[in-house]
């Protein structure tokens, strides 16, 4: 269990990384790099999803997840790292709108 749920963590961590890097790009003027770094983003959020979906399909068909402090922990990671990756997205399009005028 340790193990999926370490893969949960890394994978939002990278979602986190690659949204900061983004807005960073999005600062420069570089939007299409931006854009292409949320879409690396959004692959990895998409291999988090699936883990946390297999724990949740797993215990809604009656196998029971032990709630430990690292489940809670990956957990919030996931739910921040997509926050981090919707507001990346907002920021691009402003610094889009921004430095095209």
């Amino acid at each position: 269990m340790e193990e999926i749920i370490m893969t949960l963590i890394v994978h939002s961590g990278e979602v986190r990384s690659y949204s900061m890097e983004a807005i960073q790009c999005a600062k420069s003027g570089n939007i299409d790099e931006a854009r292409e770094l949320i879409k690396k983003a959004e692959e990895e959020e998409s291999r988090a999803h699936s883990v946390q979906t297999s724990l949740i399909q797993k215990e809604a068909n009656g196998e029971k997840t032990e709630v430990t402090l690292l489940m809670v922990h990956a957990q919030d990671h996931l739910m921040t790292s997509m926050t981090v990756k919707s507001l990346a997205v907002e920021i691009i399009d402003i610094h889009e709108q921004l430095h095209s005028k």
